[in-house]
């Protein structure tokens, strides 16, 4: 769930940046969808690193 919500929120802070630099509507969607996979990733590493510590 976590990367999930990470991903979205990366999305939107894309969508923002890209707006705020002056892009056009192409660039939005790769801006979003180029922060969706980095937070997504980072979310998912966080998950992985803080499930392998409280498991033990």
């Amino acid at each position: 769930m976590l990367t999930v919500l990470a991903a979205v929120l990366g999305a939107l802070r894309g969508i923002a940046r890209a707006r705020k630099l002056g892009g056009n509507r192409l660039d939005m969607i790769q801006y979003a969808c180029g922060h969706a996979i980095a937070f997504g990733l980072l979310a998912a590493l966080a998950g992985t690193v803080l499930a392998r510590f409280l498991s033990s």
